[in-house]
């Protein structure tokens, strides 16, 4: 797929897992292993700003990332990295992603159909 422009809502999403984490302090951190989901930063990119986001915990160690808003051209096997402040809290490698903001879209346009007001009463 090709994208039509560099900002096209396909390129955006706010879901993507990774593989197994390694943790860099603690395997996992605490407050992810007591609350199954933990909120923090990210970015998949060596310059780009960091993201906020919640992490959830999977049961073999990978995580579900939420992006608080869809980033741009995240792809698999690109690295997640994570942050709590300054500290780089560890790393996976991003094994898939969820639908983009372009099928979250077209999804939500056909879920509504066609309302009352569209359609054409005759007249009297």
């Amino acid at each position: 797929f090709k994208a039509p422009s560099t900002d096209h809502p396909a390129l955006y999403r706010d879901l993507l897992r990774t593989n197994r984490v390694h943790w860099i302090a603690e395997e996992p951190p605490a407050e992810l292993v007591r609350d199954k989901m933990m909120e923090c930063h990210f970015r998949f990119r060596h310059q780009m700003a960091l993201v906020p986001c919640v992490l959830t915990l999977n049961q073999d160690g990978s995580v579900w990332v939420t992006l608080v808003k869809p980033a741009r051209a995240i792809t698999p096997g690109q690295f997640a990295v994570f942050y709590k402040g300054d500290e780089c809290l560890g790393s996976g490698k991003i094994l898939r992603m969820g639908p983009s903001v372009y099928t979250m879209q077209q999804g939500k346009n056909r879920e509504q159909g066609p309302k009352k007001e569209d359609k054409i009463e005759p007249a009297t």
